[in-house]
Parts: structure tokens; C-alpha cells; sequence
């Protein structure tokens, strides 16, 4: 029976959060340590961490650099988690790479967990490919997080950080900022968003104490342009040698930036920009060590980043609801949605297709959007933390009752799965409305399986 990596990395057995770097060090030991042939920019933080990550790889491919990417979770296939200039990990490549990691891991007396199998198999494709640099995404925290592993990166980047993961990383915004900033070592450049007072005393003094440089966006030099909707000529992919196109309507979102004037990036959220912006003093901090990243570079991979999932628009038609998906799973990605949706859809309210999982913070995201939806579907997300549509239903129900004329609450739907709360909603929206689903990363995908079906 041939071998099947993805199922191997993700056997029950191994799938559990055990923070620590014990195992995942002496499983690179094994493996030769290919982390110390590598170069890094290593990103941490709550909200964003992503998005950023995404912009800093498209940047670095465009200078030249063959880059690796590492991030997570995966939107439709698992290969999208390790990527080298853009493109996935093969399946033969994960094969063969997850075969010599786990005749290593089977030979452990305390066996890694899912995530260390992953970082394994990441960290050993990219010293395969010879990659010049590699984005790394932390999985969860910073400090004890499997991707910790490697010594000093070139750049550490914090994203915006958030109450989250509280009962594993802490329950004030100090403690979690302290995890974060766990992966600050002595001998890198540090970038940080301009975090919460009590959250940035704390990047700055761990900053301090490795001596050192650290660099803050300055959002006063952020300015916003209202987003632009453009026909774009797209070439038909039923018939990709045919000499006509099909046209198709796209958003694109112009910013400015410091000395940046005329910048687009195609990922709308009003977050976006902001984190473009990390990404671009994350590139200054790469060229203070001597890194040759061009401007044309830096322009061209904003432009050209692509990050799914993210208040992404995955439908418009003439004669059907525009419908957007993002996988905002916390209070503030709940806000930053809210605050999206009114800058880019500011004369339409939604109906929402929401689907969260049972361990967020579920009650203080309906307070935020409720007073912002027309209509409510609820969905139970494919995973085995989802919270049941039921009791979200009635979840929603209790918040509306606090909330002044949200009467659109009072009778949410509840969709049997993602197929028919997509059906149901585009019903309750009518041809010219918008439909928004959020709530879970891990329903991406099936949302995005749900409009291919409805297109045809």
C-alpha cells in the first residue's frame, strides 16, 4: 500500500498542542538541522500574521530571492502550507520528504505532535530547494512554537496581537505579547505593529534586552483610497487557447505609504494596507542588512500577493448576490470585518452565513456584526470544535435581545450544511444583495466548493 503523508502528519495519535522545543529540536538533529542553512523572517502575532507573510514572500520572489513560505492553516489543500516561490509542495515531494522525517520521528522516544512533523517537513524542503529565505509563520504563541526552533532570523515581525489561545498563552494582552515576542533573539533586525501600550512595552523591552533595532509602522503615513472596481480581461478556462476573453469584474484597493505613493493590493480588507505596511519595514529592515530588494520588487509583490480567505470576494454576478468570505475568527477580526464591509460595500447590508468554533470568543463577535446584517444563517463548520448551528442560532437570538433594533436577529436560520446555508442565504439577499460568510477559516473552503456548485 503506497504511503500517504498528509495522513501519516495527521494521524489522531499525533494531533495535539504540546508546547515545547525538546522533541522538534532533536527531530532536526536527526534530520541534519536544515534550519541552519536557511535565513528567516519569522512572524509572529494574533491577527494579520498571515496577510503579512504573504506580502513579504511576494516581495522577496519578485527581488529575485528564492524564497520558501510557511504558513498556516491550509484554505483547500494541505500542500498550500509549504510553498517555494509560490508554488506548492508537490504530493511527491511531500512524500519523500515526510518519509525521511518519519523514520526519524518513529525512532523518538516522545513522538512530535502534528505540528512538529509539519515543521519538520517544511524546514527540510526548504534547505532541499536551496531556498535563499523563507517566511515563517508561528503556529501558535512564539516562544515555545515548533517554528522557534531556528536560531536568530534576519527579521522578526509581531503582528497585531490579540486576546486569543488565553488558556494555553495567557489571559492579558502582557502575557500573550510576551509569548509573541519569544521569538526575538540577539543578532536580528525587529519590526512590530504599533501595538496596545501594555503589549508594546513588552516587544520593546525583549527588543532592548537582545540589543536589538526595532522599527514601528507610522499609520500616519498610511493613507487609504477609496476601492476601485475594474473589468479585467480574463481568458476563459474552458477555453484557454481561444482568441477572445471573457471580461470579469475585480476590486483592487490603492494606498499610500511613507515615500509609496500609487501602491494596489488586490486583498480589500481595511486592514490590509496596514499590514502591507508591516511587510514594507519588515523589507527596509531586510535591506539595512544587505539585502538587495529593488522598489520595482516591493510595488510588484504588494500588487501581486494573493492571501484567500481574508474578506475575499469569491462571486459577482449581474443576476446573483456578490458574496464575500473571510476567515475572521476573533473579536478583532470581527471588527476589522464589520469595518471592510463599510468601506467597501458601504450602501449594502449583508446577510451573514456564520459558522465559529466552540473555543472562541463567539458572543463578543455577534455583538460586533449583528447590528450590521440584514438577515442571519447559521452553520456548523466541519471540524470537531465547531460550535452546533443550534446552539449558535440561539446564541444569536440572546445577543439580539441586548441589542437595540436588531431585529433581524430574531429569527436566524439554521442551514443543515454549507451547501444549503449558501442557498438559503442568496435567497434572503436577492439578485442585487451581498452575502458575507465568516466565522472560520476552516470553512473556506466549503464555502468557496458552494459558489462553484452555484456557478456551474
Amino acid at each position: 500500500m503506497s504511503f500517504d503523508p498528509i495522513a501519516y502528519i495527521n494521524e489522531p495519535r499525533w494531533m495535539e498542542s504540546r508546547l515545547g522545543l525538546d522533541r522538534i529540536r532533536e527531530l532536526l538533529d536527526r534530520l541534519g538541522r536544515p534550519q541552519d542553512r536557511l535565513k528567516f523572517v519569522h512572524v509572529a502575532g494574533t491577527n494579520g500574521k498571515g496577510s503579512t507573510c504573504a506580502y513579504l514572500a511576494s516581495i522577496l520572489q519578485g527581488a529575485g530571492l528564492r524564497t520558501g513560505l510557511f504558513t498556516s492553516p491550509y484554505i483547500e489543500t494541505f500542500e498550500e502550507r509549504i510553498r517555494v516561490d509560490g508554488a506548492n509542495i508537490t504530493h511527491d515531494e511531500l512524500t519523500d520528504v515526510t518519509l525521511l522525517v518519519r523514520e526519524q520521528a518513529e525512532a523518538m522516544a516522545d513522538h512530535p505532535t502534528e505540528f512538529e512533523l509539519m515543521t519538520a517537513v517544511a524546514l527540510t524542503h526548504f534547505a532541499r530547494r536551496t531556498c535563499d529565505i523563507v517566511v515563517l509563520e508561528v503556529g501558535l504563541g512564539g516562544r515555545l512554537d515548533s517554528t522557534n526552533v531556528i536560531g536568530a532570523p534576519e527579521v522578526a515581525v509581531i503582528a497585531r496581537i490579540g486576546l486569543d489561545h488565553t488558556a494555553l498563552l495567557g489571559t492579558t494582552l502582557a502575557a500573550i505579547a510576551g509569548e509573541k515576542a519569544g521569538i526575538i533573539k540577539p543578532g536580528s533586525s525587529v519590526v512590530s505593529w504599533p501595538q496596545e501600550p501594555e503589549a508594546m512595552a513588552v516587544v520593546e523591552n525583549v527588543a532592548k534586552a537582545c540589543g536589538n533595532p526595532l522599527a514601528v509602522p507610522d499609520f500616519r503615513q498610511l493613507s487609504l483610497q477609496p476601492v476601485e472596481r475594474r473589468t479585467a480581461g480574463e481568458r476563459s478556462m474552458d477555453t484557454p487557447n481561444a482568441a477572445s476573453n471573457v471580461s470579469r469584474e475585480t476590486f483592487v484597493r490603492p494606498f499610500v505609504y511613507r515615500d509609496y505613493d500609487g501602491l494596489e493590493t488586490n486583498l480589500l480588507g481595511s486592514y490590509q494596507p496596514a499590514n502591507a505596511a508591516l511587510a514594507i519595514e519588515a523589507i527596509a529592515a531586510l535591506r539595512s542588512r544587505g539585502w538587495d530588494i529593488p522598489d520595482e520588487a516591493l510595488r510588484e509583490g504588494i500588487a501581486r500577493t494573493q492571501w484567500p480567505g481574508r474578506f475575499e470576494v469569491v462571486d459577482v454576478g449581474s443576476d446573483r448576490p456578490t458574496i464575500v468570505v473571510d476567515g475572521g475568527h476573533n473579536p478583532q477580526g470581527a471588527r476589522a470585518l464589520v469595518d471592510s464591509l463599510a468601506d467597501v460595500f458601504p450602501d449594502c447590508k449583508p446577510v451573514f452565513v456564520i459558522g465559529v468554533l466552540e473555543d472562541k470568543d463567539y458572543p463578543v463577535m455577534l455583538e460586533t456584526v449583528l447590528p450590521h446584517g440584514s438577515a442571519f444563517v447559521c452553520v456548523t463548520p466541519d471540524n470537531p470544535r465547531a460550535l452546533p448551528a443550534h446552539k449558535l442560532a440561539r446564541a444569536l437570538r440572546w445577543t439580539g435581545q441586548d441589542l437595540l433594533g436588531c431585529s433581524a436577529c430574531v429569527n436566524p436560520t439554521v442551514a443543515r450544511d454549507m451547501d444549503d446555508a449558501l442557498e438559503k442565504a442568496c435567497e434572503l439577499a436577492g439578485p442585487e444583495g451581498l452575502v458575507c460568510a465568516f466565522g472560520s477559516l476552516y470553512s473556506v473552503a466549503a464555502i468557496k466548493c458552494s459558489v462553484r456548485k452555484r456557478k456551474g
